[in-house]
């Protein structure tokens, strides 16, 4: 009798071990799918509001640009181009970062920097673990543990 009700609680904890995978699995399935898509959402405002900077940069070059050809027209001294220069390169780094290859471009270089210079991404101090973040949390709950009664002893 004690034998068969231990081979039940065993079947039933092997089972339960087994779920409990499973959902596992799914959760983190699930949370991967969610940071994923917080990512796309983040990628799109980025590429927005670069669509919106050129929209302002491109309205001041082209009012920039109608103002000064007029005064090399009245003025006759071409000199007066000479700042819309820089300002050239401005408004095509932004139209290409906002409706060009840019971001591709950019995706292309990371992942390059991932395959071959992984040595630049390092983190000082290696990855932190489990260990080390409740030590850290522990020392924050400590220190502030004692800033208080000191506080509260001179109050």
């Amino acid at each position: 009798m004690g034998n068969m009700m231990a081979r039940t609680m065993d079947e039933n904890f092997e089972k339960n071990k087994k779920f409990m995978s499973e959902i596992q699995v799914i959760q983190l399935d699930r949370q991967i799918h969610m940071h994923d898509q917080l990512r796309l959402r983040r990628q799109a405002m980025e590429i927005a509001a670069a669509r919106e900077m050129f929209f302002w940069w491109a309205a001041f070059y082209g009012t920039a640009l109608v103002g000064a050809i007029g005064g090399v027209r009245r003025a006759k001294k071409p000199g007066l181009l000479i700042p819309f220069v820089p300002l050239t390169f401005i408004v095509a780094y932004q139209a290409d970062l906002a409706y060009g290859t840019k971001l591709s471009r950019i995706t292309a270089e990371a992942d390059s920097i991932l395959k071959c210079e992984e040595e630049l991404l390092q983190q000082p101090g290696g990855v932190p673990t489990a260990s080390l973040i409740d030590a850290a949390r522990q020392r924050f709950d400590d220190e502030k543990r004692y800033t208080t009664k000191v506080h509260d002893m001179y109050a």
